[in-house]
């Protein structure tokens, strides 16, 4: 069962930002899931989608979303006012 979406704060990395010009670094989507939320963007950046998910689909490997503190995958709920992170992932050795 979906959660009743929200609005929903979603906080974009600078790395995403220079791809989609005009897209600001905070906006707030309705949504009632992470899936939601990225269908959102999509519906107003384009290929947002893509960058952020893979074919299965699933949040891509070096792309890590985090929901109030607490890693997420595309079905974990949102609540109304909540916070969505998506960072891109720091790898290196």
């Amino acid at each position: 069962m979906d959660a009743n979406p929200g609005a929903v704060s979603v906080h974009l990395p600078r790395a995403l930002l220079v791809l989609f010009p005009g897209a600001p670094s905070r906006v707030e989507v309705e949504a009632g899931t992470v899936r939601e939320a990225i269908a959102a963007l999509d519906a107003r950046w384009p290929g947002m989608r893509d960058r952020l998910c893979d074919s299965r689909p699933a949040i891509r490997r070096h792309i890590n979303v985090f929901v109030d503190g607490a890693k997420a995958t595309l079905d974990t709920e949102l609540r109304p006012g909540g916070e969505l992170l998506v960072m891109t992932a720091i790898s290196g050795g």
